[in-house]
């Protein structure tokens, strides 16, 4: 490869990078799967994985050719799809031998993979919380509002994002409209354990995959990405405990 294509080569491992990082990767993870591409294009990759950037310095294992750049990461969340795709490009181009402008094709082709409908999004997560609801010994009556709670919910979170509000808001926002609906049964006594409606409505905000992760960086070693994400993980949690403590003040339960 020419200085040209080092450069091109750098930004595709970058791309990639960041891509897994904002999709719920976990450090190791990303870090395997750049070297291993870098490594089946001839080059030699020292990368640095930091919670909202990547600096990459990329060296030719045939000549003197070298590049180092830096960039940015997208706000995270989760794609599992995107996650599995880039591994099985990332193989598919150490076995293959897949040519640089092959695999950016694949790379983008994954990136426009449309995501699901939002309204399949709304109900599947509604009834994921009325699920919740019925495992901890909810009835039909508790289960229903579990369900609209979650469901408007995630609605007005997904509003917030939209409208870019601050990511720790909008899990706020999300939280404390799902706990008004479902604490105004807890108010009127709706139902046999409105309590455990009320409980359950905010399950689909809990940040399962920033603690995991942070666990696993912890063992890996990547120990400031896994304080990091511990730490974003504990203010998500204040943030719902915050929505659901407005509510409470609101009816004077508890």
């Amino acid at each position: 490869m020419n200085k040209h294509d080092t450069k091109e080569l750098s930004q595709f491992l970058l791309e990639t990078g960041a891509l897994l990082m904002s999709s719920g990767a976990n450090t190791n993870r990303i870090r395997i799967t750049t070297l291993r591409i870098a490594n089946a294009y001839g080059h030699s990759a020292e990368l640095l994985i930091m919670h909202r950037a990547l600096m990459l310095t990329l060296n030719s294992e045939n000549d003197d050719n070298f590049y180092s750049s830096i960039k940015k990461t997208l706000p995270h969340g989760a794609n599992f799809r995107i996650v599995s795709g880039i591994s099985k490009l990332s193989w598919q181009i150490a076995e293959e031998k897949l040519a640089l402008n092959k695999a950016v094709e694949e790379l983008n082709r994954l990136q426009g993979l449309p995501h699901y409908p939002r309204i399949l999004i709304l109900i599947f997560v509604a009834l994921a919380g009325a699920s919740f609801c019925r495992l901890f010994g909810g009835g039909p009556i508790e289960m229903s509002v579990a369900f609209t709670a979650t469901f408007i919910g995630l609605f007005v979170r997904q509003e917030a994002i939209k409208k870019k509000f601050n990511s720790y808001l909008c899990v706020f926002f999300g939280a404390f409209t799902s706990s008004l609906i479902a604490g105004l049964t807890v108010k009127l006594n709706i139902g046999d354990h409105p309590d455990l409606a009320f409980a359950t409505s905010v399950l689909y905000l809990i940040p399962g995959i920033p603690l995991i992760n942070s666990l696993t960086d912890l063992l890996d070693g990547n120990i400031m990405n896994g304080i990091v994400r511990g730490v974003n993980g504990l203010i998500l949690a204040f943030a719902i405990a915050l929505g659901l403590l407005g509510a409470i003040i609101i009816y004077n339960i508890g």
